[in-house]
């Protein structure tokens, strides 16, 4: 396995494919870089370097009782790519993934990276406060940890069911994709993963956001159950200067999963403008 050691003795597990231009992504919770093998595939195909790395306390990467914070996350993702001495490289986050890419440019800056895309992602921010009376209320990230705590295994096959929209109708569900789910969730620590909620629920990236100086694609659909898209990509498109939104009618937060091809495009798309 691939794996690289940050500053305070993680251990990070990434998988490096391809050569090119490269394409680091960042996944979402409470899954691993194996959630970005259809993107990956098909972008290596394309000429591309592509690049996954399991955050800490998730998938293959050292379970750890500190640092499961969201500028913990961003620096881990600075690390790697001062470890592969990327440049011109292309970040790409889906979920909470998106929010860790936001932090690296709040924190970074953009002197690495050519283009950002943000798919489902939960910048600005997902909580409901009295600023932000369209985010989503504190109580259902609190039933979300109470899930964790009382029964982690049960609560990750329920949540595959809205992620990837099989609850809706006419939704053909796949017991493969729900699986894959399951097991990228169960890989990962349960007291990271707990930490993690607060960092994508509560973390406000509207100042992150307004460092972007880079092209950047929002990509998000408008059955998006997890993430709202008038909560999430509506608004970081807004604050974002030189953002393109791209709205995917119907299609759910798992979008890069079971929508693969459509999202490849886009993104294919986007990368050759």
């Amino acid at each position: 396995m691939s794996t690289f050691t940050t500053k305070d003795g993680t251990h990070i597990f990434y998988k490096d494919w391809g050569q090119g231009q490269p394409i680091l992504f960042s996944h979402g919770w409470p899954l691993c870089a194996d959630a970005w093998d259809s993107q990956m595939i098909f972008l290596a195909g394309h000429g591309y370097r592509v690049i996954a790395h399991d955050r800490r306390s998730h998938g293959r990467s050292e379970q750890t009782w500190a640092g499961n914070d969201m500028d913990t996350y961003a620096d881990d993702l600075a690390e790697l790519i001062d470890t592969l001495d990327l440049h011109d490289a292309i970040l790409i986050g889906h979920s909470t993934g998106g929010g860790e890419v936001t932090r690296y440019i709040g924190r970074h800056g953009t002197h690495r990276v050519d283009k950002v895309v943000l798919i489902s992602a939960v910048p600005p921010l997902m909580l409901q406060t009295p600023e932000n009376p369209e985010g989503v209320p504190l109580s259902v990230f609190d039933g979300i940890r109470a899930g964790v705590l009382a029964d982690r295994s049960q609560f990750y096959k329920d949540l595959a069911i809205s992620f990837y929209g099989y609850n809706r109708n006419g939704a053909k569900a796949s017991q493969g994709v729900i699986d894959s789910f399951w097991l990228q969730g169960m890989l990962g620590g349960i007291a990271g993963q707990y930490d993690c909620i607060k960092q994508f629920s509560e973390t406000d990236f509207t100042s992150d956001l307004k460092k972007f100086d880079v092209p950047t694609l929002v990509l998000q659909g408008d059955d998006d159950q997890i993430v709202p898209l008038n909560v999430s990509g509506r608004k970081s498109a807004e604050i974002v200067d030189d953002a393109t939104l791209k709205i995917l009618p119907g299609a759910s937060h798992g979008m890069c999963t079971v929508e693969a091809d459509k999202v490849n495009a886009a993104l294919l798309d986007f990368l050759r403008t």
